[in-house]
């Protein structure tokens, strides 16, 4: 998806690291905020997945680093539950300010809590979803056991939390022990989705409860089955970011922004990864290479693309003869497959030297048809246009195109 790295201030003039995730080739229907985890960081790879998926649905997703963390400045010491919630305040006045208010926050664990206290301080904000958040955010100080009593008693501490080593100071305890959240979510006046996985080991499941069981409706609840706190395994993350874009698009108004006209012919977008972006006139779709050369396996690649077409193609050419036929053909199934083989090895082919394409191609016809009829059809599928494309001379024409800075808003 394209992406925008962007920068903003927190109160205390730190600069914080922000990246928004944009829709392909498509003016953003609606932009929503996301809060990651603690000690976590907008780069965590569950986060990455949930923000395609929105983006799949129009959504424009603003993820950044809190005070301290990441690639933001300031002291994370200096930092406590209630500067995160004034973080994620200032950084959706920056989306008001040079793109459009958020009207979805998402927030993971006890950035989960801390969507639900600052969507009391935004107005634009129409629906919060969680993930696997706390019900009471001096949760946290559970997996600081071994240092809490230190911390109170000498005023702060070095702290290990995911192999990472934090200072924690005693007000931030404080702050966790005086913030209250049934009355915040009690009041929330916004649809609520909350996720949680029934075991999750960090933050129970019981947390869901109570957060369900305070909520006013609407309210939702989708339960994560056997992922992690951290949906490490993609499938979870990549289940959740459907569904939760599912249920955004409740919440969206698709009026307040025309698609843009999509251009002739077709577009392909690359970005930092192999995943590519594909409109064919007002139709996306979605190319990339497996995990194991690097990819991240959410499309078929090119070559796959390319069957693809000679397939339907094929299909689409005999589906065309039966109807002029009146042939009682009920369906094309067409199977293919693509190598790389010796040119030695083609007994047909020109070239003698090096390797050659090899496409094979299993057409199987379903119908009351004659053995004639069925013949006549395996002709036919060498006549359909991708076929003789294929077989033909091709001349690419390539050229470079001036970049353009293209609008967001």
């Amino acid at each position: 998806m394209p992406f925008e790295k962007v920068r903003f201030e927190n109160a205390e003039g730190d600069a914080l690291a922000a990246r928004l995730d944009l829709p392909d080739d498509e003016t953003p229907c609606a932009f929503a905020l996301f809060a990651h985890c603690f000690t976590c960081s907008k780069d965590l790879r569950a986060v990455g997945a949930i923000s395609r998926a929105l983006n799949r649905h129009g959504i424009a997703v603003l993820r950044f680093d809190f005070t301290g963390l990441g690639e933001s400045e300031g002291d994370f010491a200096d930092t406590n539950f209630s500067s995160n919630v004034d973080d994620l305040v200032v950084a959706a006045e920056y989306l008001a300010e040079h793109y459009d208010a958020p009207r979805i926050l998402v927030g993971h664990s006890l950035g989960g809590a801390a969507v639900l206290q600052a969507a009391h301080r935004l107005d634009s904000v129409q629906a919060v979803s969680t993930i696997g958040a706390p019900y009471d955010p001096e949760h946290v100080t559970r997996h600081l056991e071994d240092s809490v009593e230190e911390i109170r008693a000498q005023g702060e501490a070095r702290v290990t939390l995911a192999g990472r080593t934090f200072t924690i100071r005693k007000q931030f305890l404080d702050d966790l022990a005086a913030t209250k959240m049934e009355e915040t979510i009690e009041t929330l006046d916004r649809a609520l989705l909350v996720f949680h996985s029934p075991v999750d080991r960090t933050v129970g499941v019981d947390n869901a409860a109570n957060i369900f069981q305070a909520a006013k409706h609407p309210k939702s609840f989708v339960s994560l089955d056997d992922a992690d706190h951290l949906l490490t395994t993609r499938s979870d993350a990549e289940y959740l970011g459907v569904v939760l874009g599912a249920w955004a698009e409740k919440y969206v108004d698709r009026s307040a922004s025309a698609p843009a006209a999509p251009d002739e012919g077709v577009r392909t977008r690359t970005g930092d990864s192999y995943r590519t972006a594909i409109q064919a006139g007002p139709h996306a779709l979605v190319s990339d290479e497996p995990e194991e050369v690097g990819g991240d396996d959410e499309g078929p690649t090119p070559y796959d693309l390319l069957l693809s077409a000679l397939g339907s193609c094929t299909g689409m050419t005999l589906r065309m003869y039966a109807d002029r036929k009146e042939w009682p053909l009920d369906e094309t199934i067409v199977r293919l497959s693509h190598q790389k083989i010796h040119a030695t090895d083609c007994e047909n082919c020109d070239t003698e030297e090096g390797k050659v394409d090899r496409i094979h191609r299993e057409i199987e016809v379903r119908g009351d048809l004659s053995d004639e009829q069925r013949a006549r059809l395996l002709e036919i599928a060498n006549k359909c246009p991708v076929h003789r494309t294929l077989h033909s001379e091709v001349s690419v024409q390539s050229s470079l195109r001036d970049h353009e800075k293209e609008p967001t808003s």
